[in-house]
């Protein structure tokens, strides 16, 4: 028998080192989890009595049954007092934004809800504010925004130029149009149009009957154009200046709540004590593999979505 080559050595070596670091990661996991453990029946979950409940919208908004079945939860929970909706996002899909509005129309008919917007809160994040009984937002705050959008890219002159050629056999001659490689004129152009505006016309009328404004006062600021809290505050899309602290107080000046309740996020909903573990190992995996870090989102449709231009 002969004695094992450097070679050897080398991948013996590096094997006792792997199965070392793999035993050091695995008595880290099952300490987290102990720890874990321990913290959730130490600690009771103040959710357990009176709270308010705090929905956070961030991000593109898009249909989430998920959602709507906690907002129904909060509808029936006794022990939720009050909601409040902490929007950031420069909105997303007209279903999304509809189906969000709707649902909090519904919670605020059952309990009292208000909305905070940070950064931003545009197009169906402001669609989303407009449900709740009251809104705040910073001063500086991005809002407004509202509208409807439908953009189409005609990338005939590249597929041209590559060539390429599209070809397809439709049941009618709107069936999915436009094309690609085509620019947006005609009967395409027409239902689109009608789409968008069927929107954008559902969209003025419920900022009109919840920001009590008039019809023609409500067209005029419904240009697409955006704002700041300040201005929003000027021009009756936005009641008051601030943030989550301003929210709880005008809840107990205005709805009797007790100003000492706590707080406790009932959306996003956490899957499990040691979520954050998996949502870390997702990010570090994407990352890995050269993808971005967080889920991206695409759109392809009608949106009601804020969006800075690139500028070329």
């Amino acid at each position: 028998m002969t004695d094992p080559t450097p070679h050897e050595y080398l991948a013996a070596d590096r094997y006792r080192r792997s199965r070392g670091l793999w035993r050091i990661l695995a008595l880290v996991a099952v300490v987290i989890a102990i720890l874990a453990l321990l913290g959730r029946f130490a600690w009771p979950n103040p959710a357990q009595g009176e709270h308010v409940a705090r929905l956070i919208i961030s991000g593109t908004i898009t249909t989430d049954p998920g959602r709507s079945k906690t907002i129904d939860a909060l509808i029936e929970d006794d022990a939720v007092k009050a909601v409040i909706v902490a929007i950031n996002s420069p909105g997303g899909t007209t279903a999304g934004g509809e189906e969000l509005y709707e649902d909090l129309r519904r919670l605020s008919a059952a309990k009292p809800v208000v909305s905070t917007i940070d950064e931003l809160g545009a197009s169906a994040a402001y669609m989303t504010a407009i449900a709740t009984d009251r809104i705040f937002a910073r001063r500086l705050s991005i809002v407004g925004s509202i509208g409807v959008l439908y953009q189409h890219v005609n990338a005939g002159k590249l597929l041209d130029t590559i060539g390429v050629d599209l070809d397809k056999v439709a049941s009618g001659p709107l069936k999915a149009e436009p094309d690609y490689d085509e620019p947006l004129t005609g009967a395409p152009r027409a239902s689109i149009t009608k789409l968008v505006e069927d929107s954008f016309a559902w969209f003025v009328d419920i900022v009109a009957e919840r920001r009590g404004l008039t019809r023609p006062e409500t067209l005029a600021l419904a240009d697409g154009r955006i704002m700041t809290g300040r201005i929003g505050v000027e021009t009756g899309l936005i009641d008051a200046i601030g943030g989550e602290f301003e929210a709880m107080a005008w809840l107990a000046a205005e709805r009797d709540l007790d100003p000492d309740t706590p707080i406790v996020t009932a959306w996003p909903v956490e899957t499990s004590e040691l979520g954050w573990i998996g949502d870390l190992l997702g990010s570090s995996m994407r990352r890995a593999l050269g993808l971005p870090a967080e889920t991206i989102v695409m759109l392809d449709g009608l949106v009601s979505l804020w969006q800075v231009a690139e500028t070329p």
